[in-house]
């Protein structure tokens, strides 16, 4: 439209018009565009979307908040309130939810039919969308053919209901919903002796899918650590500590809780005369619980160990148990605290038992950065002649977490 003005307006001023034509067509013209731009503008604000109202949450006590709902899972409520900001709240506590938004009620029912369909990407029958309110311990839901009411004690999940139809779209490539963190420490002194140590590790997880709520299909983690130390002094020799570990796993769910895995570990600990042990694990796991503060895994597997000690004529190769719990709990303001402990009993040397255990508390500072503490012990029964058996790690660094 604005071309075709241009050429209008520009055949009006070359032809033979007077001062007061002219003058009176650039007053329309410029009429015209502010109009054109006006219009616009409306268009444009009519496009956005309007802020959704907010929810109301009425406790038993009487207390009311406002702000938005979360989410649903079970037996708790997860509210953003404009003034306390994100709290989580039993629901016997609550007397009334109002909402004026669309969520996805899951009842119990339906979390089981969704069980069945495990990595077939569709949604369970049965999931009720629509507007929710909450009064008597009962969610009444406002779908498209009417109200449905469903007991609180009868609701597995209630979700945002674009968040529940998203998660069966869409299909995340292989570098994608990656989680985890980034820890790097260190010190440096410089005097009679000069001292150097750093430690550093990355630990990844993905699981597929991303949503907690639907039935667990895959899991891949991937774990490197390392600890460096070296201490000079002029006329004596210098002392060295070099410690690293790395493993992946992959997870394949066959249940809600059971899983079979694979595992390779790589380790080198000049600390304990080992130059090289790999491990290559494959068993069966047990999710015990996974929640959104809590979660406990148990493993038991057989494995095929090769150590390379140094100053050995030859590898020594062993076949093993592996038995490893792994726990994680959120413990206050965001904090983390993990817990890991790993035993190798081998049948062909019973001497060669190995064993791992490592516990980490991280601490949140600023958004995605926080401060992380730890300690890692590992225990060799056969070291060579020299070496001690443990060997002791006290780590503390910044962490940066991926999301």
């Amino acid at each position: 439209m604005s071309v075709l003005l241009s050429s209008l307006f520009s055949a009006i001023k070359n032809s033979s018009m007077s001062h007061r034509q002219v003058k009176r067509d650039a007053i329309i013209e410029r009429m015209l565009r502010t109009s054109l731009i006006l219009i616009a503008a409306f268009a444009l604000e009519a496009q956005t979307p309007a802020k959704p109202e907010p929810d109301t949450l009425i406790l038993a006590d009487g207390e009311k908040l406002i702000g938005h709902l979360v989410r649903s899972t079970g037996s708790t409520i997860r509210f953003k309130s404009d003034v306390l900001g994100e709290v989580s709240i039993d629901w016997s506590k609550v007397k009334e939810l109002h909402s004026a938004q669309k969520f996805a009620v899951l009842t119990k029912e339906a979390a089981a039919a969704q069980e069945k369909v495990r990595g077939k990407g569709r949604p369970p029958a049965g999931v009720l969308e629509g507007n929710i309110s909450v009064a008597d311990e009962k969610i009444d839901v406002a779908t498209t053919t009417g109200t449905t009411t469903v007991p609180i004690a009868d609701a597995a999940d209630v979700l945002d209901v674009g968040a529940y139809e998203k998660a069966f779209t869409r299909h995340p490539g292989f570098f994608s919903d990656w989680n985890g963190a980034i820890t790097a420490g260190g010190s440096i002194v410089e005097a009679t002796q000069t001292s150097k140590t750093f430690n550093e590790s990355i630990s990844l997880v993905r699981a597929i899918p991303a949503e907690d709520w639907l039935a667990r299909r895959n899991r891949t983690t991937f774990d490197f650590s390392s600890s460096y130390g070296e201490q000079t002094q002029p006329g004596t020799p210098s002392i060295k500590t070099s410690i690293y570990h790395a493993d992946a796993e992959r997870d394949e769910y066959v249940s809600k809780a059971i899983f079979a895995f694979g595992q390779a570990q790589f380790d080198h600990n000049f600390s304990q005369g080992l130059d090289l042990q790999q491990t290559y694990v494959g068993g069966i796991g047990w999710s015990v619980f996974q929640r959104d503060n809590e979660g406990l895994d148990l493993k038991g597997g057989i494995s095929f160990i090769e150590q390379q000690f140094a100053g050995a004529t030859k590898t020594q190769n062993l076949a093993s148990s592996v038995f490893d719990e792994k726990y994680m709990r959120k413990v206050f303001k965001g904090a983390i605290f993990t817990q890991e402990f790993s035993v190798s009993p081998s049948w062909t040397n019973s001497k060669a038992l190995s064993a791992l255990g490592n516990a980490r508390l991280t601490l949140p500072v600023y958004k995605r950065l926080a401060v992380t503490i730890g300690a890692i012990d590992t225990f060799l029964n056969d070291p060579p002649p020299a070496f001690k058996r443990n060997s002791f790690q006290a780590t503390a660094g910044l962490t940066y977490s991926l999301r």
